[in-house]
């Protein structure tokens, strides 16, 4: 408890410490500062009462292992002292003084300084490529760690590091403001925090060395790399495929051009091509945009190898109430037009009036410029538990290959590539962390969430408890008898808990 004397601050009353219980956090506001209480260790802590990421009001999470789970994105925060555990935040929690006097909580509306590192490796250096969700998270907690060297982060976009879950969810649904995705940090962060933001191509990397060639011929060379350098999508390979208003859906530029393609249409006709979480999130968003949306797909039912037949089954009768056609079992065979896309030809000679054409058939690692040794055959590079490739080198996100239960994988979410960015970063200021996380994901179509939790593996039966039409429903995947992952939709104390774990560090 703060050792603060009545001199120093004022005090509130503001609760029974009874009332202060159990595994959710009690909403309170003192002096028009809402905070939100929690039972720790046999005391009372006071916090902000909404996440520093998006907002998400913090009463509607949990306290579990002795950390505070967001209940929107599942970013964890000590019950102690508000440090940040896990992303997807990228700040701590602020904490205010509390104290017990007779029964009573006593609350103190100031902020209090979060704690901190110190500082290490002043003379050291750090060049990050990939300015996505594991590099810019690297650079985050590489301060956060103390790590007081150089730190250069080289992105191919020329704007600040952002939110791309957002693209598939608001951008292309117009519910993002100024058709644009929120940034990861805010605009003074890198200046703040001493981070020089690059924009380049890296073309190259001499492991030995640390050498980094980039397309304009400049080399540079660190004390440390990090490759967070995302995933490529995937283009169709299919006569036709290269007609203007047909794209992929990668970057805010992407974005912005799907969305050009339609402003001057009063009849605006998308075919979305396959079937997975980015097609389908961005065939809900276009058609609340207003498009008529016609997805092509190989299988029947939609995310039937991951979520199941029943879910997957309820998620496309969402898609068909809400007015978008699905064509499943189908494939493009060809797309024709002058110079511009005008017709999507299917397998079957079904011909599918198309303005704008979007594929959604998957993304490879984007590593083309590492050498042949470091690659695996799926373009992913193997990893140690601290994201390591080799002395000086490591690896996050979407092509880092990590061992689970004795195989490598992959694993390409969004919350995975940070939580390796922050294991990778105190690694390289010597601590012991390992990639330990239960990965988790979600997907928002048509106003409904969905959450997964586990690796993904394979499963021969699915075990649904609650109201699969209502979406507010526990599904357990299984292999043999052996539960392998967990979706839930409208219960995410479900999975929070599953995605906690005892506090390290």
């Amino acid at each position: 408890m703060h050792d603060i004397s009545d001199t120093e601050t004022t005090w509130f009353d503001v609760i029974a410490v009874s009332e202060v219980r159990g595994m959710r956090p009690v909403r309170v506001e003192v002096a028009g500062t809402p905070m939100v209480l929690v039972s720790h260790e046999g005391e009372v802590r006071a916090f902000a009462a909404t996440c520093p990421h998006k907002g998400a009001p913090l009463d509607k999470g949990i306290v579990c292992e002795g950390r505070i789970v967001c209940p929107w994105h599942k970013a964890e925060f000590s019950a102690r002292d508000g440090r940040l555990l896990e992303p997807l935040a990228l700040d701590p929690l602020p904490r205010y003084p509390a104290r017990v006097r007779q029964g009573r909580v006593e609350v103190a509306p100031h902020v209090e300084p979060s704690p901190s590192s110190p500082r290490v490796a002043e003379d050291r250096s750090v060049i990050i490529v990939g300015a996505g969700a594991g590099g810019t998270a690297t650079a985050v907690f590489l301060r956060e760690a103390g790590f007081a060297g150089r730190i250069t982060l080289i992105g191919q976009e020329d704007c600040a590091p952002y939110d791309r879950t957002a693209l598939s969810k608001n951008v292309l649904a117009g519910k993002a403001e100024g058709n644009a995705p929120p940034p990861l940090r805010p605009e003074n962060f890198y200046e703040t925090h001493d981070v020089a933001c690059r924009v380049g191509r890296v073309v190259a990397l001499d492991p030995q060395t640390r050498t980094l060639g980039l397309a304009d011929g400049e080399s540079l060379l660190a004390d440390h790399v990090v490759l967070a350098p995302g995933s490529t999508p995937r283009m169709l390979d299919v006569p036709g495929h290269d007609l203007k208003g047909v794209f992929t859906l990668r970057t805010s530029r992407d974005a912005q051009a799907i969305l050009s393609s339609g402003q001057a249409r009063r009849d605006w006709h998308v075919v979305i091509c396959g079937g997975s979480f980015i097609a389908m999130e961005a065939a809900a968003a276009l058609r609340q945009h207003g498009a008529d949306v016609t997805i092509v797909a190989d299988p029947a039912i939609p995310f039937e190898n991951v979520l199941g037949v029943e879910i997957g089954g309820r998620l496309r009768a969402l898609h068909e109430a809400n007015g978008v056609v699905y064509r499943g079992g189908r494939r493009v065979a060809k797309i024709v037009g002058g110079d511009h896309v005008s017709d999507v030809i299917l397998d079957n000679g079904e011909s599918l009036a198309a303005d704008t054409v979007v594929a959604g058939i998957g993304v490879r690692p984007a590593t083309d410029f590492l050498p042949r040794s470091l690659l695996a055959g799926d373009g992913g590079v193997d990893v140690d538990g601290r994201m390591r490739v080799l002395p000086g080198i490591h690896v996050v996100g979407d092509a880092a290959r990590f061992v689970h239960e004795g195989r490598r994988m992959r694993i390409e979410h969004w919350r995975t590539a940070q939580v390796q960015g922050r294991v990778a970063a105190r690694a390289i200021v010597g601590m012991e962390d390992e990639f330990a996380e239960i990965p988790w994901f979600w997907t928002q179509q048509f106003g409904k969430k969905l959450e997964y939790a586990g690796y993904q593996g394979e499963f021969d039966h699915v075990e649904i408890e609650g109201d699969l039409e209502h979406f507010d429903f526990t599904a357990t995947l299984s292999n043999q008898g052996r539960p392998v992952g967990v979706v839930t939709g409208g219960r995410p104390d479900v999975t929070a808990r599953m995605v906690a774990r005892p506090p390290t560090g």
